[in-house]
């Protein structure tokens, strides 16, 4: 998902983005120590995906601490 598309998410909607992409990076690590693993290029898209989510997260938070 590209940063523009995060950015026009809310807070929670963020987080829950956050969590799903957690338990799939999760899973997919447990396929790769299984053997079951097809596509391991998915395992760096989805942690490059919740760097990204932290990333708008934390912009987010300090826009909303400057801004009071």
């Amino acid at each position: 998902m590209k940063a523009a598309e995060l950015r026009d998410k809310t807070l929670d909607q963020l987080r829950e983005e956050l969590e799903s992409l957690k338990k799939e990076a999760f899973n997919l690590r447990f396929q790769a120590a299984t053997g079951q693993l097809e596509n391991t290029a998915r395992q760096r898209d989805v942690r490059r995906g919740a760097a990204r989510v932290k990333t708008i997260l934390n912009q987010k938070a300090r826009a909303a601490a400057t801004s009071e």
